[in-house]
């Protein structure tokens, strides 16, 4: 009697189990990603399946359980959200401006979209955006103090290896007071960098991400020098805290070829509002909207579609003696 041959395959091998999953959140990765630089243009299921490199036939299944909700829910809710930050950011676009740039056919849909989606039209938003941070703000308070968060621990990596610093993106982004910080408006280089997405809520599960998943992974390429950026795509309020996305990149040279669930990107370069940030951890969330709330309305300048991030060095952003942190906080920018 012959033997019987015994199944093969990634069922019974959990490093091929990673592998494929990895593969699986680089292609869904590319397609959230292209998805977001198309907001303004119909997105075809076929296009999207492609550049997933996935069955036409069963993308629309594949992204429905992999993001918890259909293509099209996806894309009207990013739409919405983008439209959203728009009207509080851009105060010189017009709301029909505003429509047209996130793929609305005409004012009147989106203002139907944009109501039943918040409640209110895009012009009571505008008017609002104040008292739309201040309650994302009270929000973010109530669940920091309920979770009893230390930044002090988040910012630390796994094994203290040269000090690392990753940032907690759950303080709320507001001040009454007044910032010391320099600004410089320059042009940045673009660069390349290797990205692993964290989706959820942001907060103190951001710096957990950075120590036990990006921190491992930068030693292990030999990366742990490298410059690191940190982008929160999502505010908070706006996206469903189960739904925000936080990019953790780093920069890699050019021959890189990353591997396991990162992908590669490019940072856009141009002209950014740079301030220096150097002070307790805690004090980075008001750093954030004093340069936001304060400095840019004043500048002349208004932000533009590229992302705004955090950039640092893990070695040497966070003093261990002190627990000072230092990194620079980058807005793409352009004229009123």
């Amino acid at each position: 009697m012959a033997p019987t041959d015994q199944a093969e395959g990634p069922q019974s091998d959990p490093s091929q189990l990673r592998i494929h999953r990895a593969e699986y959140t680089r292609r869904m990765n590319r397609v959230l990603d292209y998805i977001d630089q198309h907001l303004d243009t119909p997105l075809d299921l076929a296009q999207l399946a492609d550049v997933a490199n996935f069955s036409r036939f069963h993308f629309h299944r594949l992204f429905a359980a992999w993001m918890g909700e259909t293509l099209g829910d996806y894309a009207r809710r990013r739409r919405l959200e983008s439209a959203a930050f728009q009207l509080a950011c851009k105060p010189c676009a017009s709301v029909l401006e505003i429509a047209l740039a996130t793929g609305f056919g005409s004012g009147e849909a989106f203002a139907r979209a944009f109501k039943l989606k918040f409640g209110c039209t895009p012009s009571a938003w505008r008017a609002g955006a104040a008292e739309h941070r201040a309650t994302r703000v009270a929000a973010a308070r109530a669940r920091l103090a309920n979770r009893h968060s230390n930044p002090d621990q988040v910012l630390r990596n796994a094994d203290q290896v040269d000090g690392g610093a990753f940032i907690d993106h759950g303080l709320s982004r507001q001040t009454d007071g007044e910032s010391n910080m320099e600004v410089r408006v320059i042009d940045l280089p673009e660069a390349r960098v290797a990205y692993q997405r964290h989706i959820g809520p942001y907060g103190p599960a951001i710096g957990t991400f950075w120590r036990e998943t990006v921190a491992p992974w930068m030693h292990a390429n030999g990366l742990a020098g490298q410059t690191c950026y940190g982008i929160g795509h999502d505010a908070p309020g706006i996206t469903p805290p189960d739904k925000c996305r936080y990019d953790a990149c780093v920069e890699i040279p050019e021959t890189f070829q990353p591997g396991g669930r990162a992908s590669v990107s490019v940072l856009p370069g141009g002209r950014y509002a740079v301030a220096q940030f150097s002070g307790a951890p805690a004090a980075i969330a008001q750093a954030w909207t004093w340069l936001t709330r304060e400095w840019l309305p004043s500048s002349g300048l208004q932000c533009d579609e590229r992302p705004c991030f955090e950039r640092f060095s893990a070695v040497s952003a966070l003093d261990a003696r002190t627990g000072s942190l230092t990194c620079e906080l980058c807005i793409p920018v352009r004229a009123l």
